[in-house]
């Protein structure tokens, strides 16, 4: 069974869409009991990459593992392992949201109590609600119960919180960390920033079908020390001596920016300028790089015309 693998093993793997290639040679890992998010624009090749590893489709190209498995040609014996959101169509549309959940916990074996992720995702008042009434958000949290109802070992989350208003984006937020605490693997992709920070173990950047980053959050913000330091003082100071290998402006009187990577020595430096020069400091603002700050660096160059999600 492969109980020793990694939850998800992607190798050089290339998936072509006729004369366009939507995947180029894309590695990646999720060890067991970790959460990964997959972040790129649409075209990246990120929704390609996650068909290969649900046993959708093969690559033309490369290997794929899932939980030490063929997602394909062991497709049938890997399948109630995993939880997978619903994508729209992906339900009758008429039957009713508890009539939905109940349905799919009957193919698992040990399924969880539906009543509970009625509660617990606020879907028990939609509980008679056929499908094809319930709200963008209202769907997202269905399809996410679904995911979650046959104690998978490995979940795919695509978009999990798209539509969700803040008390559901939360909610949804601690059930996947109440996830990766009970072990279970959690492949995210995310257009949201911030999710991706607080969720993610592991981090992969793709852009035009290729990997442009991969590292923790805190590895991939890490390259930059502080971007900019802003600095409220007396105003009107002559700068001369300040700008040596730095951009530093006064925006409005008193109120100074300087920008550019700061390690500690920098910092230091920057405040004993301002001590040298007699200034009343009355208050210091830092900024660092976050995970959205890295990810539109990285993914700038537009997508060329005709790549496939």
């Amino acid at each position: 069974m492969g109980g020793d693998a990694a939850a998800v093993e992607v190798r050089d793997v290339v998936v072509r869409y006729g004369e366009t290639t939507a995947v180029d040679g894309v590695s990646l890992s999720l060890p067991r009991g970790r959460v990964l998010a997959l972040l790129g624009h649409n075209g990246a090749g990120k929704t390609s990459l996650l068909q290969i590893c649900e046993g959708f489709r093969r690559p033309d190209d490369g290997r794929a593992r899932v939980l030490g498995l063929d997602p394909v040609g062991d497709h049938d014996e890997l399948m109630p392992r995993l939880g997978i959101m619903l994508q729209s169509g992906g339900v009758y549309p008429w039957a009713t949201a508890g009539e939905i959940l109940r349905l799919f916990a009957s193919f698992a074996a040990h399924p969880l109590d539906t009543d509970m992720l009625l509660d617990r995702l606020g879907l028990r008042r939609f509980e008679r609600t056929r499908f094809r009434r319930l709200s963008g958000g209202e769907q997202q949290r269905l399809s996410l119960a679904v995911a979650l109802v046959g104690r998978p070992e490995l979940v795919f989350l695509d978009e999990p919180t798209a539509g969700m208003d803040t008390e559901a984006r939360h909610t949804t937020w601690q059930l996947i960390e109440e996830l990766r605490a009970d072990g279970v693997s959690v492949l995210l992709t995310t257009h949201l920033l911030d999710e991706a920070e607080r969720l993610a173990d592991d981090v992969v950047i793709m852009r035009s079908g290729t990997v442009a980053a991969t590292g923790t959050p805190a590895e991939l913000t890490s390259a930059a020390a502080i971007d900019v330091l802003e600095v409220r003082a007396d105003p009107g100071l002559d700068l001369t001596g300040l700008r040596a290998g730095r951009t530093v402006a006064e925006p409005t009187p008193g109120q100074y920016t300087i920008s550019g990577s700061l390690d500690t020595a920098g910092l230091a430096e920057v405040l004993a300028w301002f001590a040298t020069a007699g200034a009343d400091v009355t208050a210091i603002n830092t900024r660092r790089r976050t995970l959205e700050d890295v990810y539109l660096s990285l993914t700038a160059t537009p997508t060329p015309v005709g790549a496939t999600k």
